[in-house]
């Protein structure tokens, strides 16, 4: 049997990181079910006989009593699946006033994992981001419009955000794996869930919410396959920390944008400032 873990999974309601919560707790970890939903948390909790919490990622408030619970309640997280995220319609800003898909995706799990900081330093804990291919596909990062005030559209903002997670990875390996953290990013595949359910993007929409479309996707199962691998395998043996992969494998392609260390920093330092981690 595996050593057993305390694992961590947000957006573990539905899709990929239910899938996750299921493989995990069936190989006899200690998994905590986060999730937005509270009727949907609640009962993928009860079907697991698990903890839960409830955290709405557009509200930063909510991801600050997050991260206080976690650390209250459990003293050791061997796992910080930084899984919520999704793709919106029109551009929206969120009571933090900051541009939904750059929040949800990246700023709150962002937030989440410094404020548990000292808690996975002392686990030698591994984070894990769900990032995806449209970081390549439609990701760039602009310094200067974060915010995505100018020439929004959902799939370059949400490309963007999934690049934030590949630099937010490396910028995480750079300033702690020494220190025992390690951290990796990934690509679960083109999955038919319910992330997009939401957004406006006509050809997003097609792929995921058409039923003919969904035939042809991958199953959150499979999905959650690269999630399970890097939260029950030995970082330094079985993977890279630090990297972005695909398909158990270190990613043949990538953006340029995420493999540079000055962005990686540069981006933290902002998001720090965003989050109120830094006046």
């Amino acid at each position: 049997m595996r050593d057993r873990k305390t694992v961590v999974i947000t957006g573990a309601s539905d899709g990929i990181g239910a899938a996750a919560a299921r493989r995990l707790h069936a190989d006899g970890h200690e998994v905590v079910v986060v999730g937005r939903s509270r009727a949907k948390t609640r009962a993928m909790a009860a079907e697991l006989k698990a903890d839960h919490l409830e955290a709405d990622y557009s509200r930063l408030d909510d991801v600050r009593e997050l991260a206080a619970a976690l650390a209250s309640r459990y003293p050791r997280i061997d796992v910080l699946a930084n899984n919520a995220g999704g793709m919106f319609g029109a551009r929206t800003e969120t009571v933090d006033g900051f541009e939904q898909t750059f929040q949800v995706n990246h700023l709150a799990p962002f937030l989440l994992t410094n404020l548990l900081q000292d808690v996975l330093l002392a686990s030698g804990a591994a984070v894990i981001q769900t990032s995806s291919v449209a970081a390549r596909l439609f990701g760039s990062v602009d310094m200067s419009d974060l915010d995505s005030r100018c020439d929004y559209t959902p799939m370059k903002a949400y490309g963007a955000a999934k690049l934030a997670n590949i630099l937010f990875t490396r910028e995480l390996h750079n300033r702690f794996h020494r220190r025992g953290l390690n951290a990796a990013a990934f690509h679960p595949g083109v999955i038919a869930s319910a992330f997009a359910a939401d957004t406006s993007s006509r050809a997003m929409g097609f792929l995921y919410n058409n039923r003919f479309a969904r035939r042809f996707l991958g199953t959150p199962e499979s999905g959650a396959d690269q999630l399970v691998w890097l939260a029950e395998t030995t970082p330094g043996e079985a993977w890279v920390p630090g990297l972005y992969y695909e398909k158990r494998s270190i990613a043949a392609r990538v953006n340029p944008q995420g493999t540079r260390d000055d962005l990686a920093h540069e981006l933290w330092e902002r998001s720090a400032t965003m989050t109120g981690l830094r006046s």
